[in-house]
């Protein structure tokens, strides 16, 4: 295998995993995104960062996207090489709308441009390498396919398949607050044994989101419902949780974003949810209130 391409750009997006009940498993993307340009060199790695984390992320051979392309170089087989890497960051750092998995599956895009041949890193070879960074692939498999996907391990083996969601059913709207929390913090919070009925419960609600996602929106609000993972993660994100309680009553389709703090809306206007967002929360300057489409294209790089 040799390198083939010597720049290539990708757009990879943000993306909600768990959408309630279906924690670890579903997950959709976002048309909030990454772009990012390779240039392979003869030099060392430089790594210039505009928006979302510049200044804090490293900009060496530790920068996320770096250590994903050359984890991709190394499984098709091909040399390593100097990089020059420039990122535009759009998607927020610690917010629950998986950066890390957008910044993984961009390295790895990235690699599959660089090289001769592109089927030595496929869909399902990305799926795989992101799920071993990330350690489930509920946030990579959206940012590589795009839509809302459902995805699952069998054994050591990631497995994704998108779902065709009926036309209109989703208006994603995400609630942004200022403050942060890590995946790591937010599963620190869960804890190791669940009831038996809750995890009923939730088998129930995650197997009727699919329903509801498919052709049922009437259904979103039953659908979303959780007991897995939302409430016991309150002690890191009590205003979140609370926001998404005074949602869901108002009859808004709301969850926590991933591991958190934002809040997902699946169908919902701003205009709707601003009021409630600045009669319920401490700080309504703190909370940013975005409607976002839902990013249906696959991310893929370009030669060029």
């Amino acid at each position: 295998m040799r390198i083939q391409n010597t720049r290539v750009s990708v757009q990879v997006p943000a993306t909600s995993a768990n959408l309630g009940p279906g924690f670890d498993t579903l997950g959709l993307a976002l048309d909030l995104c990454d772009e990012l340009t390779v240039e392979a060199t003869t030099g060392s790695v430089e790594v210039e960062v505009e928006g979302e984390g510049a200044g804090a992320v490293p900009t060496g051979e530790d920068h996320l996207v770096v250590r994903a392309l050359r984890r991709g170089l190394d499984h098709a087989g091909a040399p390593q090489t100097g990089l020059r890497l420039r990122a535009l960051n759009r998607i927020p750092h610690g917010r629950g709308l998986g950066s890390s998995a957008a910044a993984t599956v961009a390295g790895l895009l990235l690699a599959r441009g660089m090289i001769s041949d592109p089927r030595a890193l496929d869909d399902q070879a990305v799926l795989q390498l992101a799920t071993e960074f990330e350690g489930h692939p509920d946030n990579a498999a959206p940012a590589l396919l795009g839509g809302v996907v459902l995805s699952w391990m069998q054994g050591d083996t990631a497995h994704a398949v998108p779902l065709a969601c009926a036309e209109g059913v989703l208006q994603p709207v995400v609630l942004l607050p200022s403050t942060t929390l890590s995946t790591h913090q937010a599963r620190g919070l869960l804890p190791e044994q669940v009831p038996h009925r809750d995890a009923v419960f939730n088998a129930s609600r995650a197997a009727l989101l699919v329903h509801a996602l498919t052709g049922a929106p009437e259904l979103l609000l039953d659908a979303t419902e959780d007991r897995l993972h939302q409430e016991q993660r309150s002690a890191g994100m009590p205003e979140s949780i609370e926001l998404m309680k005074v949602l869901r009553r108002e009859g808004h389709p709301a969850v926590v974003s991933g591991a958190g703090p934002s809040v997902l809306v699946l169908s919902g206007h701003r205009g709707d949810l601003a009021p409630l967002v600045r009669r319920f929360v401490t700080n309504p300057a703190g909370w940013r209130i975005a409607e976002v489409r839902l990013r249906e294209i696959p991310s893929a790089p370009v030669v060029g």
